[in-house]
């Protein structure tokens, strides 16, 4: 199995587990949403994007170009995601959109390279 099927289904599987919380809402997503001044309304469309994200990057290990524009969109809601943390002075937690910002690019590089 090559390296790109493996980050990207592994960043597949990790953003499709992080958008279960915000479905449904969990607690401490309702918690962290409140304390980067995220409203809760937000929160179906964030999980929505995450999931369709995660689906994308799926698709992509047959479609590269779905997968890289899923790739894609990953990054920048992660970027975005980081952004809301700093401009919040929420930092205490911030290595979880850094990590997923991490495998998003990671999945961006070696589908494109593909």
């Amino acid at each position: 199995m090559s390296l790109y099927v493996v980050v990207t289904v592994i960043t597949a599987a990790v953003t499709a587990a992080i958008a279960i919380p915000d479905l449904i809402p969990a607690g401490f997503v309702l918690a962290n949403s409140a304390k980067v001044h995220v409203p809760r309304s937000w929160l179906p469309m964030l999980g929505t994007l995450k999931l369709a994200g995660a689906l994308g990057l799926l698709v992509g290990l047959g479609l590269p170009v779905i997968g890289i524009a899923a790739a894609t969109g990953l990054v920048l809601y992660f970027i975005g995601a980081v952004i809301a943390h700093l401009r919040a002075r929420v930092l205490y937690n911030i290595a979880f959109p850094g990590a997923y910002l991490g495998l998003s690019p990671a999945s961006l590089v070696l589908l494109a390279a593909k």
